[in-house]
């Protein structure tokens, strides 16, 4: 196993609590419909993670069928990945809970996180968002996808090879409607730094920020979990074209 320094193949790792030598499997769920912009980021995370399963022997299988979402399925998966969206099936979400709640490992990306108001999304999941993730509901996001200087929070073995501030990729940061800061059970990993504001180009108004504490990277110290705010690329809606016009593994230091 060659040395690993790339803080989101170190994630799997650290998320995984697997020794460098052994090797192990991770499953990618996704749904692949709900935006260009998530589609977009799907294919660019698929493709970046069966390179590194090539370059550091581990497993790396995805599937777009939340169906595969059984017991008998996460036997021998070690890591689960939700790259957009997260199951809405009853089912499914309790052998999720039970997964995580026997020591299973996740890394959400974007949407994975993403829940309107009860009201308006009956299958709202309280666990998911209240519990384990701790950022309750989405609040709101900034538009359009643009850079952010984010602020590495000292402490944990995932960030320590990071600065202490460095450029993230372009990406429609969300605001949530918990405050992490007050979670004991959370970590947070990552931060907008001030530096970034105001940070959005609207044109609504309330797209753009111009002050607050938004983490954007945390972990639940009851789970062996991660979540990342990124995973929406910028895209040429204007012309019709949803031709994709960033990456986000493009920034070296969310990258290495």
């Amino acid at each position: 196993m060659r040395c690993v320094t790339n803080f989101c193949l170190l994630i799997v790792f650290l998320v995984a609590g697997c020794k460098p030598a052994l090797r192990f499997r991770v499953l990618a769920f996704y749904t692949g419909k709900h935006d260009a912009a998530h589609i977009s980021f799907i294919q660019e995370a698929n493709n970046w993670f069966f390179q590194q399963a090539t370059l550091h022997n581990f497993k790396y299988d995805t599937t777009r069928n939340w169906s595969d979402l059984t017991e008998k399925n996460l036997r021998d998966v070690d890591v689960i990945l939700f790259l957009d969206s997260r199951p809405d099936d009853s089912v499914q979400r309790i052998v999720f809970q039970n997964y995580m709640e026997a020591g299973g490992s996740w890394m959400g990306f974007h949407f994975a996180g993403f829940a309107l108001t009860p009201s308006a999304y009956p299958q709202n999941w309280d666990w998911y968002h209240n519990e384990f993730l701790g950022s309750g509901q989405y609040a709101s996001n900034t538009w359009r996808p643009t850079t952010a200087i984010l602020k590495t929070e000292q402490g944990h073995p995932a960030t320590k090879a990071l600065p202490n501030i460095f450029t993230a990729a372009p990406n429609e940061w969300y605001r949530w409607q918990n405050d992490l800061r007050l979670n004991q059970n959370i970590e947070i990993l990552l931060s907008i730094d001030s530096t970034s504001f105001p940070l959005g180009t609207g044109p609504k108004s309330h797209e753009i920020w111009h002050s607050g504490y938004y983490p954007v990277v945390w972990t639940n110290k009851n789970y062996r979990m991660i979540y990342f705010n990124m995973g929406h690329n910028d895209m040429d809606y204007e012309s019709g074209s949803n031709q994709t016009l960033s990456s986000t593994f493009s920034s070296p230091d969310q990258k290495n």
